[in-house]
């Protein structure tokens, strides 16, 4: 039975230093560079660069990736071993008892632990529910009419009657939604969309016009004219960090659960999507703008009033976003480094 499956991508992710020497001087070692790591459970391909690389998002530019025709890396285990060859230097993929020092790619089923670009675990959820919905995103979508026992407030447990599901099939899984707050652009003033608030899960327990349905994992009290949305199912996709190709630059407009504070390992939501070029696996850099001060200058004995002159503070980068998920006028970004906490208004991009 195999150990791994080592692409061409991934076995030159991790790491070919003399490519880099030749091809992307500007492309540093860690000081502190390892001689050997073994891959752990709850590794990802980011954190793994990150044991090597100053700049852990850039090691696809050291194979010159042809991003239009490879989109996602191959994959690693648990227990491999990335070997550091000081005498060139270079890095090689140890699997079980051989060495591998060169790209090579093979065909295999991809296993259950295999390591990810991103944590999974923290974008799950914004993968699977359409948190963001246009203006009139939600109008057309099935709506709860009433509950059984005319109760007012729903939970886990109940059941409710929907309108516009005739044709759904028994035991057919929908989520429940209504509109949230309303996403503004902080630059054109102009409304972007609406969070969606996910209200819990529901199965199809009769068909029908109205339709009978049971409420699951409720996390919020659900209620007449609240929306119905099917369910998707779950996409892990494999993320491939890159640059934007053009100049972007966003604002961050809100984070989970409502905060204007956040920081590394949460997710923001930004003014700019799809249709200004954002895609997913874009990494877009942190940026807090500088302040203008102004000082009083002059010698009142001399001037019947002080000068006043302005200074703008100099723009600070503080860290970066990892783009995993884009709708036409916003996306959601994963904090993967700041120096700092992160804010709303707060600038990102090209890095």
């Amino acid at each position: 039975m195999h150990k791994s499956i080592i692409s061409a991508v991934l076995a030159a992710a991790l790491l070919a230093a003399p490519v880099m020497a030749q091809q992307r001087s500007d492309i540093r070692l860690q000081d502190n560079v390892p001689d050997r790591y073994i891959v752990v459970q709850g590794d990802t391909l980011w954190s793994i660069a990150g044991k090597f690389l100053k700049d852990p998002w850039r090691w696809p530019e050291m194979w010159k990736l042809n991003q239009d025709e490879i989109k996602n890396p191959h994959w690693i285990y648990p227990g491999d071993i990335i070997l550091l060859d000081r005498s060139g230097p270079g890095l090689a993929l140890k699997m079980g008892d051989t060495v591998r020092l060169s790209p090579r790619a093979r065909s295999e089923d991809v296993r259950s632990d295999h390591v990810p670009s991103i944590p999974p675990r923290v974008i799950e959820p914004f993968l699977t529910r359409p948190l963001v919905v246009e203006l009139d995103g939600l109008n057309n979508a099935p709506r709860i009419i009433a509950a059984q026992a005319d109760r007012v407030y729903l939970g886990s447990g109940d059941v409710a009657y929907v309108s516009g599901i005739k044709d759904a099939k028994p035991d057919s899984l929908w989520q429940i939604y209504r509109p949230g707050k309303a996403l503004i652009d902080p630059e054109s003033r102009k409304t972007l969309g609406y969070e969606a608030v996910f209200l819990g899960d529901s199965k199809v327990t009769k068909a029908g016009d109205p339709a009978t349905i049971e409420i699951f994992g409720a996390q919020q009290e659900i209620g007449k004219g609240d929306r119905l949305v099917a369910a998707g199912p779950l996409v892990l996709n494999s993320y491939l960090p890159h640059a934007p190709q053009a100049f972007v630059q966003g604002r961050i407009i809100a984070s989970r659960g409502g905060m204007r504070e956040t920081g590394p390992q949460d997710v923001v939501t930004l003014n700019k999507g799809r249709n200004d070029g954002l895609e997913p696996g874009h990494v877009l850099a942190l940026l807090r703008l500088g302040r203008t001060v102004q000082e009083k200058t002059g010698n009142p004995k001399w001037f019947r009033a002080d000068k006043v002159e302005t200074t703008k503070l100099p723009d600070e980068r503080y860290g970066l976003v990892f783009v995993f998920r884009t709708f036409d006028r916003v996306s959601y970004a994963l904090v993967m480094s700041a120096s700092r906490t992160v804010q709303i208004n707060d600038v990102v991009t090209t890095p």
